[in-house]
């Protein structure tokens, strides 16, 4: 994939075009400096233009309280360069269980669930694909298909570069691990609360 002036320092391989491209210009250093990554940008005319700016911190987790944050971080910067004439919604949400895939570190994430893939170009006659994320090298990832066709090879592997869209299929394996990793990562900033109380002597609220 060949790097351009919108992409140098976004490491995500699946990336927005056109008017979604230059708001993600915008908007991505802002977010990394208030120490979150861009997930998606997408402008949409449904019930009235809405940009919806989808975004997590670096472990994965995007709460109600970091959009809110997020909101105020972004508004002026999208209000000083005005990226899209007319007035608008803006949207900040989370990737959700059933996220986009943007990152090869995703796809590394997600290995055991099943992903829906859509390809650039052809890949043995077919652009879509849908399987379990076997293995991922930083070259291309490997699925086995759940529903293979009668003559189909039940393993594929996909090139990153290929890739345009991706994203996880919802199924209770996914949501048993999403819930396993959010109560995880609840564990690990109340330790952090607590380690930071004692340091400064004052009592945990």
């Amino acid at each position: 994939m060949t790097e351009t002036a919108e992409s140098q320092g976004d490491d995500r391989i699946i990336r927005e075009s056109g008017t979604d491209a230059r708001i993600a210009m915008i908007v991505r250093p802002v977010l990394e400096g208030i120490g979150y990554r861009l997930v998606r940008v997408r402008l949409s005319g449904q019930n009235g233009p809405t940009l919806q700016i989808m975004a997590e911190r670096p472990d994965g987790s995007m709460t109600v309280e970091d959009c809110e944050t997020v909101s105020r971080a972004l508004s002026p910067a999208l209000d000083v360069e005005d990226p899209v004439s007319g007035a608008y919604n803006l949207e900040i949400s989370s990737p959700g269980i059933d996220r986009p895939l943007v990152r090869k570190s995703d796809f590394a994430s997600a290995k055991g669930h099943i992903v829906k893939i859509e390809t650039s170009v052809l890949l043995g006659d077919r652009k879509r694909f849908r399987g379990r994320i076997a293995e991922t090298n930083g070259e291309r990832v490997a699925i086995e298909r759940d529903q293979p066709a009668y003559g189909e090879e039940a393993k594929v592997d996909i090139p990153f570069d290929a890739i345009a869209d991706a994203r996880l299929v919802l199924t209770d394996d996914l949501i048993r691990d999403a819930l396993k990793k959010d109560k995880q990562l609840r564990q690990e900033r109340k330790k952090r609360r607590r380690e930071t109380a004692d340091e400064t002597g004052q009592e945990e609220i």
